[in-house]
């Protein structure tokens, strides 16, 4: 059971993280707009791109979804951050739909990363 719910999860983040690929790598406005704001536009939206690809491929596969988790809980710390202290809740009247999306997804990864915890190489020696 506790495998069928962190595939799951896993593919809902994947899902999440590669579905917002096609703002970043197009050059929509709204993205443009908020990596502008955070002095990041080109490089920090393409970058974060290419991390939220990486994150979302690791997460599909098995033994490296404790990577993907925890990168994409690194990006989308980012995000939260950057949305509570720069950018607000809301962008360009979403009504807080981004700020939301990302906040859910860091702690769907958290919970990735909890359950994927014996995976993590660098941590055997802990058993």
């Amino acid at each position: 059971m506790k495998k069928q719910i962190s595939f799951f999860i896993r593919i809902i983040v994947a899902v999440i993280l590669i579905q917002t690929l096609r703002f970043k790598f197009t050059a929509h406005p709204d993205s443009i707009y908020i990596f502008k704001s955070l002095g990041m536009e080109p490089y920090g939206r393409i970058g974060t791109g290419i991390l939220e690809l990486v994150a979302g491929i690791c997460l599909l596969i098995p033994k490296t979804a404790w990577a993907g988790a925890l990168l994409s809980i690194t990006v989308l710390f980012g995000a939260v951050v950057s949305h509570i202290t720069v950018l607000g809740i809301e962008i360009n009247g979403d009504k807080g739909l981004l700020f939301f999306t990302a906040l859910i997804t860091f702690i769907l990864s958290v919970i990735i990363l909890y359950l994927q915890r014996r995976d993590i190489p660098f941590l055997k020696f802990f058993d």
